[in-house]
């Protein structure tokens, strides 16, 4: 038999990181409320599931937004029919309108540097291969992501650099782990091209300063490397203060913008990630001309560019619409915290995204990475929760786990709850929790645990629980 490429047959892909191992736990006896009851809760999907409905009732107000409608058959060929790679002008157009409206309108986008990709995965690796070559290095504040060991590394042969990062300061990007992570680097021979960072941060859930950001900037043009900005969280802010853009920083700093790059996608703040639809944004002409010779690898296909621009033209429903969304997951993100803090689990105080960053540190028998592995074992096989441990996001500090919240619907999240309540109780864990910032305050004994134990058991098997539709979580305050 022929040889195959190193490529095809490394592991490259890594698709054998526990991240990746908690989801087939979940494909193979995935939880379904009456035909698998005991089955696996998916808790390691980044996914926005909370707007459906308003999605929907806008698509049944708009058949013409489709080509597969009588209203829209009319644009069903000149759809079919080939486009330029550029982009459908109109979709371009109403792209670079949203992220601004998302960024409060503090910002203006220009249509002609939107370059299209297949979500944010392909921009990812169409951006590493613009920036880098094989074996040079970009920094990445950890805990990071881990689908960018794949995104950024597979095809391109480019390096991550963790840039390490802790809890005692909430996991903020500091100059001083900046400048050692990049020093390090250089002690190595690995020469570093630029830095990534997500903001909001995936799987922290919180985002940067404007002084943080205005620092890293300044630490890019000392360094003479690029600063790519991960921003497709950047709607799912759901608590004040505002979030703040790289695009709005560099407009109050001097910066040589040839090393400012943006990625953006509608995957997390529409929640469309089969839609596809991932953007590079560059203030880099030459990456630009670049990135639209690659895009032909990865575009969007017509018939979603088309209904694309026609929703997000309608400013009356994506005004609504991104309100309606901050205020569900408010709502989701504070009954969910406020759950496991009274059964004494902790969290980083977040304010964004689709997860939160739980603290189980106290449940590891020892202080290592084989005994945080122990736990999370025992959370897939017997607790049945597929949640991910912190070292598959690079985290130094054992014990930490990202718990996605709005990829579910109530009914779901209320069995998750109780399956999380119930493995605390049965581990004598639910004290009252140690007195710090990253943790959420409580006053809950043992007794009272087993009350609401007791009373939680009672409300999940209601009959107005048992149904999706719940509005447990949009009516609470």
């Amino acid at each position: 038999m022929a040889a195959i490429s190193k490529i095809a047959t490394g592991n490259g892909h890594g698709e054998n990181p526990t991240y990746f191992d908690g989801w087939k736990a979940y494909e193979t006896n995935p939880f379904h409320p009456t035909d698998r009851p005991d089955g696996v809760i998916q808790m390691g999907l980044a996914e926005n599931q909370l707007c459906f409905d308003f999605i929907e009732k806008w698509l049944m107000e708009h058949p013409e937004a489709s080509i597969c409608t009588a209203e829209g058959v009319s644009k069903f060929k000149e759809t079919a029919l080939f486009q330029d790679y550029h982009g459908i002008p109109e979709f371009r157009q109403a792209v670079a309108k949203f992220m601004g409206k998302v960024r409060g309108d503090r910002v203006k986008f220009d249509p002609d540097r939107i370059v299209m990709s297949g979500g944010a995965t392909g921009a990812h690796e169409m951006v590493a291969f613009c920036l880098a070559d094989p074996g040079e290095a970009f920094l990445v504040p950890a805990p990071y992501y881990p689908g960018f060991d794949r995104d950024l590394r597979w095809r391109t042969g480019v390096e991550l650099v963790p840039v390490v990062c802790d809890s005692a300061n909430d996991f903020k990007v500091t100059m001083d782990s900046l400048q050692s992570a990049y020093h390090k680097a250089q002690e190595a021979n690995i020469k570093i091209k630029g830095l990534l960072i997500t903001n909001p941060s995936n799987p922290l859930g919180t985002f940067m300063d404007k002084d943080t950001l205005k620092n890293i900037i300044n630490f890019v043009n000392e360094k003479n490397i690029h600063l790519i900005g991960d921003e497709i969280y950047a709607a799912t802010v759901f608590m004040e203060p505002e979030f703040v853009s790289i695009s709005e920083v560099i407009e109050e700093v001097e910066c040589n913008r040839d090393l400012i790059h943006i990625v953006y996608s509608l995957s997390k703040d529409m929640g469309f990630p089969g839609f596809r639809v991932g953007i590079v944004y560059s203030y880099n002409d030459a990456v630009m001309s670049c990135a639209r010779k690659m895009s032909s690898f990865g575009l969007v296909s017509s018939q979603t560019q088309h209904l694309i621009a026609t929703m997000l033209s309608n400013d009356e429903f994506i005004d609504n619409f991104v309100a309606e969304s901050k205020e569900r997951l408010f709502k989701r993100h504070k009954y969910f915290t406020w759950t496991l803090s009274q059964i004494g689990i902790c969290s980083l105080k977040s304010n964004a995204g689709l997860f939160i960053w739980m603290d189980l540190r106290k449940l590891l028998k020892e202080k290592t990475f084989e005994a945080e592995m122990d736990l999370w074992r025992v959370i897939i096989d017997e607790v049945k929760l597929n949640v991910s441990p912190g070292s598959s996001f690079h985290c130094h500090e054992p014990g930490w786990f990202r718990v996605c919240f709005a990829n579910m619907d109530d009914y779901s999240m209320e069995i998750a709850l109780s399956r999380i309540r119930n493995f605390m109780v049965k581990n004598n864990e639910t004290m009252v929790p140690p007195r710090n910032k990253l943790c959420r305050r409580t006053s809950l004994k043992l007794s009272l645990s087993r009350s609401l134990s007791r009373k939680m058991d009672d409300f999940i098997m209601s009959p107005s629980i048992m149904s999706p539709q719940s509005p447990l979580v949009q009516d609470r305050t």
